[in-house]
């Protein structure tokens, strides 16, 4: 009689839950096979047999962190104004990379010398730049903003993700209103910055 599998798809979902979950409370130190695999009560072979070795966890942990961004932003729903959608957009962009603080480090600033993202893994960030672009050209044919729609979506993110690495750093005000504050006119600013001239 075959012995019954181990290394299932639930105890993978598992050790990687476990994995997020030791970044969040310990730092990028904590994620090691051993002690994701007591953390999440496995075997450390158990852990390579699923993921081959600690490049492959922390791929697998980039990976599930843009799916969740995706998730994330997609829940965001179009109305009728584009640009209000943008705003809720970049708010919720804001919300993950705080809330997941650590989870955001890996994915955005690759704490890890040893790895380096690969095609697949820049696909999985894709992901989320084509849904921003997508937001982004709604407002551009609403004649909300003008430019290129990619273009306008990279600087976007680009300020969105420094100004969560800024409040992630406490650099952005010592009160949560004045924080609020500094992200709405940063908004702003590059929004009211891109609307169309009024002489066309």
């Amino acid at each position: 009689m075959p012995r019954p599998k181990q290394r299932t798809p639930e105890l993978r979902e598992r050790v990687l839950a476990v994995a997020i979950d030791l970044l969040a409370t310990e730092g990028t130190a904590a994620l090691t096979a051993r002690a994701v695999a007591r953390a999440a009560q496995t075997s450390t072979p158990a852990v390579y047999e699923l993921f081959g070795d600690k490049g492959g966890l922390v791929r697998a942990v980039f990976f599930e962190g843009f799916r969740r961004l995706h998730e994330q932003l997609a829940a965001i729903p179009a109305t009728e104004d584009p640009r209000a959608d943008l705003v809720a957009m970049a708010a919720a962009y804001r919300a993950f990379v705080v809330e997941q603080r650590v989870l955001g480090e890996v994915m955005l600033s690759r704490p890890f010398s040893d790895f380096a993202p690969g095609p697949s893994e820049l696909k999985a960030s894709g992901s989320v730049r084509t849904l921003v672009v997508a937001r982004v050209r709604r407002c551009v044919e609403a004649g909300v903003i003008a430019g290129d729609a990619t273009d306008v979506a990279h600087v976007l993110v680009a300020m969105v993700q420094g100004m969560a690495a800024a409040e992630n750093a406490r650099r952005l005000g010592t009160s949560a209103a004045a924080v609020d504050r500094r992200w709405e006119l940063a908004v702003e600013a590059l929004l009211g910055g891109l609307a169309p001239s009024p002489n066309g």
